[in-house]
């Protein structure tokens, strides 16, 4: 008898294994939706910060990305247009009309108001952070995973984030980012009123990402439109061509 309930234990933690969720592939499908993963894709980013009752002038940039490659160039305002922030893999760059080469700048610089430079580019948590799950709750109703995530490096953007990601859509809903002690720095939310295609699979794509400051009045409001998955010459992602 004891054998047997030894054998029916041990198929019920087999099949509780097998129908676990895994941490890692919850965020890999879920960065699809903000631009990870994908063979090649463009969008446009609108940027508006507030810092109490003082609103900064807003912003639009366009961005083009393939794998672990991106580059953010501002259209508007006129006076800043032309300037670019170029990601390959772990490294970032910064040029601008008029500087002689692009200077070296790093994911956790702010660019504008709550949002930093590794904001504005796509999305590649899955291969930046460690995952693990916490459990499940609920954000506005919808049922979420809720992924706790460490840096494999320090090139990334934050040092660590607690993720929800919801159970039927997978996609990101809310995040609290991390420092490396722990203080809680920002907090952001998450809209997916975009829809894009691939391998004729039909992907909702971020159409806002609000950030808010976790001690004081100040937010970003990032919207996101004009989103299509094409090809990206490599030529785009060349730091020679920046110069």
């Amino acid at each position: 008898m004891n054998t047997l309930l030894k054998i029916l234990a041990l198929s019920l933690w087999s099949m509780a294994s097998l129908a676990a969720p895994d941490a890692h592939t919850i965020l890999k499908e879920s960065d699809q939706a903000r631009g990870g993963g994908l063979p090649g894709i463009v969008w446009e980013i609108k940027l508006q910060s507030r810092d109490g009752e003082r609103n900064d002038e807003p912003q639009r940039i366009l961005v083009k990305a393939v794998d672990d490659s991106s580059v953010a160039e501002t259209q508007e305002p006129i006076r800043f247009k032309g300037s670019k922030i170029l990601q390959v893999e772990r490294n970032m760059w910064m040029t601008r009309p008029g500087l002689s080469k692009p200077i070296p700048i790093s994911p956790r610089q702010r660019m504008s108001g709550q949002a930093s430079n590794g904001d504005i580019a796509a999305t590649n948590y899955a291969g930046d952070y460690d995952a693990e799950l916490s459990g499940t709750e609920a954000v506005d109703g919808e049922e979420c995973y809720v992924l706790s995530l460490s840096a494999k490096h320090k090139r990334t953007t934050y040092d660590k984030i607690r993720y929800w990601v919801s159970v039927k859509r997978v996609v990101g809903l809310k995040a609290e980012f991390f420092s490396v002690s722990g203080k809680l720095l920002k907090t952001a939310t998450f809209k997916y009123g975009n829809t894009i295609e691939d391998q004729g699979k039909r992907i909702p794509f971020i159409s806002k990402m609000t950030i808010r400051d976790a001690l004081i009045d100040a937010e970003t409001t990032m919207e996101f439109g004009t989103v299509k998955v094409k090809k990206i010459r490599p030529s785009e992602f060349d730091l020679g061509q920046m110069q």
